[in-house]
């Protein structure tokens, strides 16, 4: 053979030799071709939903962290099929979507599912029973006991194959929070964990109100087509919070107190009730609650910033007032560089001290300036509004910090009065 036909040939097998290295080395391809195609949650059109609508059609699909952008079907006869990507060694996350308006899928379950598993090495299991969940909301509502009654079925299945209760952790949005809460009452409450979002009752040990479970910074109201995109906005915005406590954005502790009003008025500002461990939402195991037994059906109150990561401090604002006349209205302004918090608050001439609890992006150490600013109207309101004190503190405290105050300020209208604040944050 000619030398220039072996160099040829010895070039042509390197290459071929370099492609089959390349190709086993692109991530999951191996896995991909051996469970086919990747799984998909289901959609549905008003036709559809008329011909199937008595049949639920729930399916299962599996992402752990080796399949994590390919999920993969699953239900009980997927247990003795090898390969297998769940592992019955690691705790399960069950997903329950809730009602789908017009039959399209979930667009937030991925989203949901990545940052659990990037948190723990986990199964998600992703329960899809679109078919069962759109369109007639008062048929949507019969099907969701039958849903959680074919979810347990999987269930049993599961513990015979090495799962047990107490590692399952279900997770439910809107109806599918009713979904979940109906498996741990099958169970009778022996499910380790529910995380419910989309249901104002409390449900469990623990229950997290965000700014009062009513509604939600930073979702407008309105009367005419995006009223829709309120209501999708404020219902969801408890599994935003929760993707950003999954990604660790920031620690976001709740305060436990009897309801959103004594919250708001600063009547509650700490968490002796668990030892001085505040709870917070994500995975960590009982919410960190670090004492036993767990106090029974304790509420939780907490502040969020009107948009992602939604991370806020709460801050108690104390004023202290010379007796009024007349009652007062004054627009009180925290600032940080471009951070701006602000809140209105109406002064009784009943009393002389007045708090409020306002939610700022950053600690009271990082915060440079306090503004009032006197609002109320010319006749009905006290023109002259004299503070015996203004003061500023942080709470839950993670450590004794003293409060910022100033004294004597007195605030005419059309006059506003600001102070600058000199400090630097500490390491702890």
């Amino acid at each position: 053979m000619p030398r220039e036909h072996k160099v040829l040939l010895l070039l042509l097998l390197l290459v071929c030799a370099w492609t089959v290295c390349i190709a086993s080395l692109a991530p999951g391809a191996e896995e991909r071709r051996a469970h086919g195609e990747c799984a998909d949650l289901n959609n549905t059109t008003w036709l559809g939903y008329r011909q199937q609508r008595f049949n639920l059609q729930v399916q299962y699909l599996l992402l752990t962290r080796s399949n994590v952008d390919c999920a993969q079907r699953f239900d009980r006869e997927s247990l003795g099929e090898r390969p297998s990507y769940f592992n019955a060694s690691r705790p399960t996350k069950v997903i329950v979507h809730g009602y789908r308006a017009m039959g399209s899928k979930p667009s937030w379950v991925k989203e949901l599912a990545r940052a659990l598993l990037r948190a723990q090495d986990a199964n998600v299991l992703v329960v899809d029973w679109v078919y069962g969940a759109s369109f007639a909301y008062n048929l949507v509502v019969e099907n969701y006991k039958e849903v959680a009654v074919q979810i347990s079925v999987l269930i049993n299945q599961l513990q015979k194959h090495g799962c047990r209760l107490e590692t399952f952790h279900f997770i439910g949005v809107s109806l599918g929070a009713h979904v979940a809460g109906f498996v741990g009452t099958l169970f009778e409450g022996k499910i380790g964990r529910i995380t419910d979002f989309g249901i104002s009752i409390p449900v469990g040990h623990v229950d997290f109100y965000l700014n009062g479970g009513k509604d939600q910074a930073g979702c407008a109201r309105s009367r005419f087509p995006s009223m829709y995109g309120y209501v999708i906005c404020d219902h969801m915005r408890a599994l935003h919070v929760y993707l950003s406590a999954l990604n660790g954005s920031c620690p976001l502790r709740g305060v436990p107190c009897p309801n959103y009003e004594d919250f708001l008025t600063g009547q509650c500002v700490d968490c002796d009730v668990f030892k001085g461990t505040c709870p917070t939402i994500g995975l960590s195991e009982n919410s960190g609650i670090t004492i036993s037994p767990i106090p029974k059906e304790q509420k939780l109150f907490l502040l969020t910033t009107s948009s992602a990561p939604f991370c806020a401090r709460h801050i108690l604002l104390e004023l202290e007032v010379s007796p009024l006349d007349k009652s007062a209205e004054v627009e009180v302004t925290l600032r940080t560089e471009n951070l701006g918090t602000e809140q209105r608050l109406r002064l009784q001439t009943s009393t002389t001290v007045h708090r409020t609890v306002l939610a700022h992006p950053v600690a009271l150490c990082e915060i440079h300036s306090i503004a009032l600013r006197n609002t109320g109207a010319r006749f009905y309101r006290q023109g002259d509004v004299h503070f015996k004190s203004v003061c500023l503190s942080e709470f839950p405290a993670l450590r004794r910090e003293d409060p910022l105050c100033v004294n004597n300020v007195h605030v005419r209208r059309g006059a506003p009065w600001r102070h600058d604040f000199v400090q630097v944050c500490g390491f702890y």
